[in-house]
């Protein structure tokens, strides 16, 4: 992983500069009277704040591509994961988008990108663009774990939208059978840091209310919860409420998963369960690598986002290569930027050269430790020409009954800034 991280900083740092100029130079006008094509891959947060901010004015022809037919808010949905509320309160239509006059919707599966072409290729369709967002999510590395792969179905990640289902059944036996119920965290970066601790938290929560005989085992690559500014109020809260329910394994890497016999080898030895959920390392989607636009992450330029590939493609959400968090309100915040500097692309305008840092998309997420307290994490960002990006944290010192309920009202803001 220190490999990859320092790889990713590397091609900012090579591309910073050149995002800043395209910035402040502008980017070439389309000079023609038909409206610009903007074509948008992914309907998840980072690709819906994008079609919200082109859908502004109709000065631009925007194609949303995504297979699924709902929207499926991965943020919050542990609370649907442990048995605490339905599925359907993080899901939502997609009729306000269908409603905007200038956003056509696309219920396919983005099959590869033809960029001598300026083309998204669907099953059935060839897409032409002059400009692309790209927010396709992340992807498994199964092979991170041996056997993994063979035993993919009695081992659901959950971490993409819809997935969330599987990993319940595993959550329900659980509750029912008892037992070791395993949770891992893999290294970063992979998609919402706090994820498989909130998940471990609510389970045990539901452990301790139902009787529930056995443990929550973590097994964590990390030496502690990452990023850093987030452990102590997670570790705190494994402490003093989950100490009977919850046993804490840091610094413990799995190599390999033996499902016949219900074991884990790992960098400690074999761990035994009746239950997992291992989180495992993830990556950009196939799409990103296919398209020459990346390895593990999409090379981007910051602060534009643009591919340091194509100067007609930008990459947001989970699958761009920075060092930001990977959220859902950071790809929101992130295709919200791109769709407006796309429209000033379209109208020719040029922005001054930054004097100084530049704010980066602002992230707020939250971990709940239990149904209603939580911890609010924030993260904002500044970068300037030739540096990498600065974060700074503000975090909870420790779980709270309004941060709990923030969170609820946060995700309902969101979900109606997006879907209507």
């Amino acid at each position: 992983m220190r490999s990859d991280t320092s790889a990713v900083r590397r091609q900012l740092l090579q591309g910073t500069a050149l995002g800043l100029a395209a910035l402040a130079t502008g980017c070439a006008h389309i000079g023609s009277t038909a409206k610009a094509r903007v074509v948008v891959v992914g309907g998840g947060w980072g690709g819906l704040g994008a079609v919200r901010a082109l859908a502004e004015g109709g000065k631009v022809h925007v194609t949303l591509v995504e297979p699924n037919e709902r929207f499926m808010s991965c943020p919050l949905s542990a609370h649907f994961i442990a048995g605490l509320q339905p599925e359907t309160d993080f899901q939502r239509s997609y009729a306000g988008i269908d409603r905007l006059d200038n956003v056509r919707r696309v219920s396919e599966r983005v099959l590869s990108l033809d960029r001598a072409k300026s083309e998204v290729v669907t099953a059935t369709q060839r897409i032409g663009y002059d400009f692309l967002v790209l927010s396709p999510g992340i992807e498994y590395m199964e092979d991170a774990i041996a056997g993994y792969a063979q035993a993919r179905d009695q081992l659901p990640v959950g971490f993409r939208a819809f997935e969330q289902a599987a990993v319940k059944r595993q959550v329900d036996a659980f509750l029912v059978q008892g037992g070791h119920f395993v949770i891992s965290a893999p290294k970063p970066p992979y998609r919402c840091p706090p994820a498989p601790y909130e998940r471990a938290f609510l389970i045990a929560e539901q452990m301790k209310k139902r009787g529930t005989k056995g443990k929550i085992i973590i097994v964590d690559a990390n030496p502690a919860p990452m990023p850093a500014p987030i452990a102590p109020p997670l570790l705190a809260a494994m402490k003093s409420v989950y100490a009977a329910q919850i046993e804490y394994l840091p610094s413990v890497d799995i190599s390999a998963v033996e499902m016949g016999k219900r074991v884990l080898k790992t960098s400690e030895g074999d761990i035994p369960f009746q239950h997992a959920n291992l989180v495992l390392p993830m990556r950009a989607s196939g799409l990103v690598r296919q398209a020459g636009l990346g390895e593990r992450w999409a090379a981007i330029k910051l602060p534009s986002f643009l591919s340091q590939a194509d100067e007609k493609i930008y990459v947001i959400g989970d699958a761009q290569g920075s060092p930001l968090p990977k959220s859902g309100h950071v790809a929101y915040n992130t295709g919200k930027q791109v769709g407006e500097e796309i429209l000033d692309r379209v109208a020719g305008k040029a922005s001054a050269p930054p004097a100084g840092p530049v704010d980066l998309p602002l992230g707020i997420c939250w971990a709940n430790v239990t149904h209603d307290t939580a911890i609010n994490i924030n993260v904002s960002s500044t970068i300037e020409a030739g540096q990498a990006p600065k974060l700074k944290f503000s975090v909870d010192p420790e779980h709270n009954a309004r941060s709990g309920s923030g969170a609820i009202s946060w995700g309902n803001g969101m979900w109606r800034a997006m879907l209507g």
